[in-house]
């Protein structure tokens, strides 16, 4: 049974710091590529970044960039999410997914904030930051 356990999420102030991590089982996790997107009450899901486990290449959206960083454990399959410098638009809820990749594919910078190239998702971790 695939399973993505999303977790981290909290409430924090302004400024501040969080991690989120992605536990994923029941796949091959060196052939997914794996996104976090988020949530707005009345707003559309929104990509944040992914990252291509196997090439190891990462993509951010401009909102997050240079604040956000992507990793993995492979070891542990586990993605993380460190999220700096805070910003209450940053609040939402968070969802972690996996898209599977064909052999020496890769998500595109398009197809890494698109939600329908990703055939697994976690629950949420809610994430709310005050100003």
């Amino acid at each position: 049974e695939v399973q993505l356990q999303a977790s981290g999420g909290g409430l924090v102030q302004a400024g501040g710091s969080l991690r989120l991590s992605c536990a994923a089982s029941g796949f091959t996790f060196d052939d997914y590529a794996i996104g976090w997107f988020r949530q707005a009450p009345g707003k559309e899901r929104e990509g944040v970044s992914c990252i291509n486990i196997s090439h190891g290449s990462t993509i951010y959206a401009d909102s997050v960039k240079g604040r956000f960083t992507i990793s993995s454990d492979n070891a542990k399959n586990t993605v993380y999410l460190q999220m700096n410098s805070l910003k209450p638009e940053d609040t939402a809820v968070y969802f972690c997914a996996a898209a599977a990749l064909a052999p020496g594919q890769t998500l595109s910078v398009y197809g890494c904030h698109v939600p329908s190239e990703y055939d697994y998702w976690g629950q949420g971790t809610q994430v709310t930051v005050s100003s």
